[in-house]
């Protein structure tokens, strides 16, 4: 062989091995199975009731500051995903968090979420997952630029926002069922009450037959007092999210709990609420939402409030987002509460109603 021809051959496959080396590099540096990613929200809400400890009533837990403009919820998280191990760990701070895991102990107060899942199956997509999670009720979470409105709905801000135990979760091929049995630590906790000798109990049944309807069923069954004063709880959310067209969406969703009077008692005390949020997308940038609500918890199950007709509350908003770029949103939110019983506070008297107005900005990395 001409040894000209040789070196030529010879370099040629050098470099083409250097390459190929160098794009599978690349490629193991693409499909890393670690990731990181994080969320920011700052706000500015207004009470007109003006309370004396800038603190909104107590049966609101995000946003829930009055006349500061303060972080409602930040966190960075570190995710992990490889063959069939999959993990997840997220530190967060804000008032979101101050107000609505106040009764978790130390450093538990700042984990919005850490768990770990294997995969069962190859075949399937059948996963095992232990740890803290969000919470498996509801369509609205403490994410609120993944929420159609600014401000939580009263049925979300007084249901478990987040929950710890272990899962087992199957997904179907087509995507289109979505099926979750959970046995948990309680209702909403991370650590159990001292003196609580039982687990809970939970279900979750998602069906999506196309791209605009999303169809979920969940629910909770558990006692969340010491054993000495035993009541079982059975819960129940159910709702419906529909894409009616390219500018309008609609979400239903309706809530209801029964609770033991007392121990061993074969009466219960019930709550529930009823939601329903319009959505209109303007422009691409622009979109606006109206929701209507109603709560009532007449025996103060969920939310007491020590008056003769108890919690039973009819609320309406509106808001106006508008997409800065595609991670980062400004939104605007005119609140409008209104009680049977006089369960708020304006100038020491008590009043009937509260009005409160709320800006946010939020950005996800």
């Amino acid at each position: 062989m001409n040894t000209k021809i040789f070196h030529s051959t010879l370099i040629a496959l050098v470099s083409s091995f250097g390459l190929q080396a160098q794009t599978e590099d690349n490629n193991t540096e693409k499909k890393s199975p670690l990731t990181f990613s994080g969320y920011l929200e700052t706000y500015y809400a207004y009470d007109v009731n003006a309370p004396e400890n800038n603190t909104r009533p107590g049966f609101i837990y995000s946003h829930n500051r009055h006349n500061e403009i303060n972080l409602n919820l930040g966190y960075i998280k570190a995710n992990y995903e490889k063959d069939r191990v999959r993990a997840n760990i997220a530190i967060m701070a804000g008032t979101y968090s101050n107000a609505n895991l106040a009764s978790e102990a130390g450093v538990l107060k700042n984990i919005y979420e850490a768990n770990a899942g294997i995969r069962l199956s190859e075949k399937h997509n059948l996963w095992v997952d232990a740890g803290i999670f969000a919470s498996h009720i509801g369509f609205e979470s403490a994410v609120s630029k993944d929420c159609w409105t600014l401000t939580r709905s009263i049925l979300a801000d007084n249901s478990p926002y987040y929950e710890s135990g272990a899962k087992i979760a199957y997904t179907s091929p087509s995507q289109k069922w979505f099926i979750s049995g959970l046995v948990l630590n309680g209702w909403q906790r991370i650590q159990r009450v001292d003196g609580n000798k039982s687990l809970a109990f939970g279900h979750q049944v998602t069906y999506k037959p196309n791209s605009k309807v999303t169809l979920n069923s969940s629910s909770f069954i558990g006692n969340d007092k010491p054993a000495i004063e035993k009541r079982m709880r059975y819960f129940h959310n159910f709702y419906g999210q529909f894409q009616l067209n390219p500018k309008w969406g609609l979400i239903t969703g309706f809530d209801i709990g029964a609770e033991q009077k007392e121990k061993h008692s074969t009466s219960y005390n019930l709550w529930y609420s009823p939601v329903m949020i319009l959505k209109y997308n303007a422009t691409e940038k622009v979109s606006l939402a109206a929701r209507g609500e109603y709560y009532a918890d007449k025996n103060g199950v969920i939310i007491s409030t020590g008056t003769p007709n108890g919690f039973q509350t009819f609320g309406y908003s509106v808001n106006l987002d508008y997409k800065i770029m595609d991670n980062v949103v400004w939104r605007v939110e005119a609140r409008n509460l209104n009680s049977k019983d006089a369960i708020f506070t304006r100038d020491t008297e008590p009043v009937t109603h509260n009005f409160v107005a709320v800006t946010s900005l939020a950005v996800s990395f």
